[in-house]
């Protein structure tokens, strides 16, 4: 398992890729708005989160913040790990060419502490829900009796605790006692207990905007599976939205996509043939919702990982410690081979990890994904309207020029449907946006030139009109303004 753990903590480290890591710095600093119309209520369940990531990002800057990442992800694996070990070589090998693949699903995003939050629960809970005939046995032991009580106490009170903080760090919260709820149905129900779990779904409404609060996981559960007609526009259109199945058709990342089906339906699979575990139930779960959306691949690998093994001994990749049954896999090769092969691959898929440092840039931050330089041309260039942006580039804008409010960023659970459509249609139609440039009386666009192509027609129409110029351009983004008459 060490190997496992250090080789997420190694393929965590690249540049901050997620842009969404932009807004939530800048929210921290003082919570923005755009400055067109956003949805009500505004409930800002990332506080906590954005809290830890600006102080991590106050003291070292974005290399700390991904150190900080690299160790939670690290984290994250030991504890969905802990208790299961790897057998042999070839196993280590096959566990760290896909963590290679998938090394990009590990960035820091406010996920990364629900599944933080969610391996200690893993861990707690099983324990805590013992048995009745467990119970009734520590109970007869009356000098254990004591001691389990305060263990037990702690433990729920820092479930509770957890509960109530994983409030404000992520909006998927409700995992934490919907897992709860299917431990407790496995080690059978009880009324103390099934209290317990009712507190765990209350604990929103112990903050302020509390029914609020309770009811934003529902808002959205609705925005990723398109279940009202105004979510389905967001579930289509938003790209981490879309299941790996339609990004295969697309031919979007085909490799990863090609394998998160095949992972997610193998742990389907795997799961139905062994549904009276608690353990199989949640692989069932987070294996569907991988299938929905592709941003759910994070929640179903580290499970894959430590319960695949259950419930599918010959094809997963370990093996509980406490599993008697044999899982080898057939070795027809002879013993110095079964050695050297997964050793060469290992150093092969560690030497493409080293190699792919050498084309990251010292600040560790994606400036192929936001306008580093043109944002600080900005700075130098202030303009007197408005500004119209890319989504991607909006938290980033936020985050390092505030006294220029931006169009849109990347949360686009505060924007409606139609605004977005509009959004959106300005990409295909750029006369309507040359039309509604007047009346919103926008005078300045930053729009990105390779790594997001949306925007080529829009851009050639506002390079062939009279009323605008490019006022900077670079390799990658420009930056273009309406010309003064």
């Amino acid at each position: 398992m060490f190997l496992i753990i250090v080789s997420v903590v190694l393929f965590a480290v690249f540049p901050l890729t997620d842009t969404d890591i932009w807004w939530h710095l800048a929210c921290a600093r003082k919570w923005v708005t755009t400055w067109t119309p956003v949805r009500e209520p505004v409930v800002n369940v990332h506080e906590y989160f954005q809290q830890v990531v600006a102080i991590v990002y106050d003291v070292g800057g974005a290399p700390l913040l991904v150190v900080f990442k690299a160790i939670l992800w690290g984290l994250v694996f030991a504890l969905f790990l802990r208790g299961v070990k790897c057998r042999n070589l070839m196993s280590s090998a096959i566990a760290v060419v896909i963590l290679f693949i998938f090394r990009y699903q590990l960035e820091i995003r406010p996920v990364l502490f629900s599944l933080l939050f969610l391996g200690i629960y893993w861990n707690v809970l099983p324990w805590l829900f013992r048995s009745r005939n467990e119970m009734r046995g520590l109970c007869a032991n009356r000098v254990a009796k004591p001691h389990n009580v305060v263990k037990t106490a702690g433990a729920a009170v820092l479930i509770l605790a957890i509960q109530w903080l994983w409030c404000r760090f992520q909006g998927l919260y409700i995992l934490g006692p919907l897992f709860a709820l299917l431990i407790l149905w496995a080690n059978g129900w009880s009324r103390r207990w099934g209290a317990f779990v009712v507190l765990l779904f209350a604990m929103p409404l112990l903050h302020r905007d509390g029914l609020n609060l309770f009811l934003y996981p529902f808002g959205l559960l609705d925005r990723l599976l398109g279940l009202s007609p105004s979510a389905a526009f967001f579930a289509s259109e938003i790209a981490e939205n879309r299941s790996p199945i339609t990004l295969l058709k697309a031919g979007e990342n085909v490799l990863q996509s090609a394998l998160m089906v095949v992972f997610s339906l193998a742990g389907i699979v795997a799961s139905v043939r062994h549904l009276r575990r608690s353990e199989s139930v949640w692989l069932l779960t987070t294996a569907i919702l991988a299938l929905v959306a592709e941003r759910n691949f994070v929640l179903f690998l580290p499970v894959f990982f430590a319960v695949g093994v259950k419930c599918w001994p010959r094809l997963c990749l370990c093996k509980q410690s406490h599993d008697v049954r044999p899982s080898r896999l057939p070795n027809r090769l002879p013993p110095a081979a079964y050695r050297l092969l997964p050793t060469l691959l290992i150093a092969f898929t560690l030497g493409l990890w080293a190699k792919s440092l050498a084309f990251y840039d010292r600040s560790m931050v994606a400036y192929q994904r936001v306008p580093v330089a043109a944002t600080q041309w900005m700075l130098e260039n202030p303009h007197s309207g408005r500004l119209f942006n890319d989504d991607r580039a909006g938290g980033y804008l936020a985050f390092m020029n505030p006294s220029d409010s931006t169009f849109i960023d990347g949360r686009f659970i505060l924007k409606t449907a139609e605004f977005f459509e509009k959004y959106l249609q300005y990409a295909e139609s750029p006369q309507t946006f040359l039309h509604d440039a007047d009346s919103l009386d926008i005078d300045r666009v930053v729009l990105p030139l390779r790594y997001y192509a949306r925007w080529d027609k829009l851009l050639g129409t506002l390079d062939s009109s009279e009323k605008w110029h490019v006022a900077y351009r670079d390799s990658l983004f420009v930056v273009m303004d309406r010309t003064a008459h």
